[in-house]
Parts: C-alpha cells; structure tokens; sequence
C-alpha cells in the first residue's frame, strides 16, 4: 500500500484546528456549539457532491467561490443562466449544499474543499437552516458564521470574504422567521472588519414596499427564481467587482 506522506504545514492546519475548536469549546454554550462543531449530513447525495466539490477544486484554476445552502446551491438551477453570465468567466466554484447548516458547511471546508486553492474572493451566506429546522436561536447562528469565517481566514489568508446577510423568508415582514435572521444578520454586520471580510445586505432588493416577498422573486419564499438570482447579482456586481480587483 502506498504511505501517503504530509508536509509540516499539514500537520500545523491540524493542530491549529484542533486549537480552535478548543478555543471556540470555551467560548460558546453547550447549544451553540452544535452550531460551530463540523459534522457532516448523512445522505449519499450530499457525500457525493462533496466528493465531486473537492475534485474540481483539486483541478484548480478558482477565483471565486460561493458558500451556502440550497439558496446557494440554486445558482446552478433557477439562476442557472445568471451564473454563467456574471460568474462561469470569472472562474467561480459553487459549494452550495441543500440543507446546510453551519457545522455541516465547516465540515466541508475542512475536509478538502478549500485545499490548495486560493480564490480572489469568496462569497458567504448561510444560517436559514439553522434558524427554521433546529430553531436555533440568532447568537448560535452568529457563532456558528463566526466559526466559518475563522476557518476561511485561516485556510484562505490572501482571500477577500464577502459575508452576505441571511436572505429574508416567508412572505410577510412580520413572520417569526424573518424576524429570527433578521436578528442574525444584526450580529454578522459586527463581523466585517473592511479589510478581508465585508458584509453586505441584500434583503431590500427582494422586498416590495410593505416588506413582503413577491412570488415571480421567490416563488416559495425563500429560494429565488430566476429573477431573483438576477436581482442578487446586481446587487452586489459593484462590490465583488471591486474585492476580485477587476
């Protein structure tokens, strides 16, 4: 059998992993840290899009990389045609998972999906998984996005990090849902620091007056349609324009 050998830095990722899952363990409450502890879900289909996520990103040639749930993930459906006009010449790698929550995206990052790679820019939006199927409450969900943004300074030191607020959901402004990421996404403004993590906050562009979502937006509520991949482009095409250095 062949012994795979690992360099120094290898074993210094490791070791300052297990150092700051130590850190964050003394930091967080016993509820939080289900938030900010990596597993991974347990579906084959999740395990294989892993599989192939690592893959391409062992191919190299990454600028830009998208990081979230099936919102995320749509990009490759709903906002198929967006994504190859804005994103597709920029190089980027989508590693959006259905489902997803925090502990479930760190899971990824550390097991291969940001290894050798370092993309100009990646973009984060997760945590309305975490509010709607666990109800976690709004600092979990922050500690559990502070955990991520630790792991992509650390693997990703030269990368900018575009941190965007939790999209709004459900279709009325006053729905407990929305007003749950709308508490989450005070917390996750404190997170920039305009240096290497930037926040943005997209939620108005999906919104009509009365702070209500329109279905040809989001025909459910929360997944846009092709609109509303639209809508979220140009939203922030100024901004990544800018943090890509174009």
């Amino acid at each position: 059998m062949h012994r795979r050998s690992f360099s120094a830095p290898f074993y210094l990722a490791c070791l300052l992993g297990t150092v700051l899952l130590s850190f964050w363990a003394q930091l967080v409450s016993a509820d939080q840290m289900k938030a900010v502890v990596p597993v991974p879900q347990n579906e084959s289909w999740w395990t294989e899009r892993h599989e192939r996520a690592v893959a391409r990103v062992r191919e190299g040639s990454v600028d830009l990389l998208f990081i979230g749930d099936s919102i995320t993930q749509g990009w490759e459906e709903d906002g198929r045609r967006v994504w190859n006009s804005y994103y597709e010449p920029r190089r980027a790698v989508n590693l959006g998972f259905n489902s997803d929550r925090t502990e479930t995206v760190l899971w990824r990052l550390q097991h291969g999906e940001l290894d050798g790679i370092a993309p100009k820019l990646a973009i984060l939006m997760i945590g309305t998984n975490n509010t709607s199927m666990r109800e976690d409450p709004p600092e979990n969900t922050a500690a559990g996005v502070q955990a991520i943004l630790t792991t992509l300074r650390t693997h990703l030191p030269q990368t900018k990090i575009l941190l965007l607020a939790v999209f709004p959901r459900c279709a009325s402004a006053d729905d407990p849902l929305r007003r749950v990421n709308n508490a989450v996404n005070d917390r996750l403004r404190a997170f920039a620091d305009q240096r290497q993590v930037y926040f943005l906050d997209l939620s108005r562009r999906f919104l009509d007056e009365a702070g209500r979502i329109s279905e040809d937006v989001m025909p459910d509520a929360l997944h846009p349609s092709e609109r509303g991949y639209r809508l979220w482009a140009e939203g922030m095409e100024n901004l990544v324009s800018k943090l890509m250095g174009e």
